[in-house]
């Protein structure tokens, strides 16, 4: 069962040597709309992205790595607590450091890719947040940072040759 109630507080939270939190929450759920050859990805997949609380626009679900929890438990819950979705979190697509905008910290953000298997009618931050199925440009256009649109970028390079691969062994 679900919990509809997202985590509060920051007493689990963990923080770097230099005082940054460390944000390894985000992650870029993305499902594809149909099949794919490595030509037509970005035509047939498709990333979502979430209203931010604070109003800065849309964003990837994120959130704090917590002490009672491996990295990737982290970035499922966020994509389920911010977002409503559930599926598989891949190989981490890599790790930035940027500057808190309500702190004067550097935090260190971790991003994972999650394949969205299950997307909820119900979820802990509904009330709060609106979520949106986007095309791959839509997404990267949309990026307030150079790093998500870098870890983007890295996701489409990694499932395009993930595709022309199998195509290629799939050929006799």
């Amino acid at each position: 069962m679900v919990s509809l109630a997202s985590r509060q507080g920051r007493q689990l939270q963990r923080y770097s040597s230099t005082g940054g939190r460390l944000v390894v929450g985000r992650c870029i759920p993305y499902k594809f709309n149909g099949k794919c050859s490595g030509n037509d990805l970005l035509r047939c997949m498709e990333v979502l992205v979430i209203s931010s609380q604070k109003g800065y626009g849309m964003m990837f679900p994120k959130g704090g790595w917590e002490s009672d929890e491996t990295i990737k438990q982290a970035a499922s819950r966020e994509a389920l607590e911010e977002a409503g979705v559930q599926g598989n979190v891949e190989r981490r697509l890599g790790r930035w450091s940027y500057k808190s905008r309500t702190h004067s910290a550097i935090n260190e953000g971790i991003m994972f890719p999650l394949n969205v298997t299950e997307e909820l009618d119900n979820w802990p931050e509904m009330s709060v947040r609106q979520r949106r199925w986007v095309s791959v440009a839509e997404a990267r256009e949309g990026c307030q940072h150079p790093w998500m649109r870098e870890a983007l970028d890295r996701l489409v390079r990694r499932l395009s040759s993930s595709i022309r691969h199998k195509k290629s062994s799939s050929v006799v």
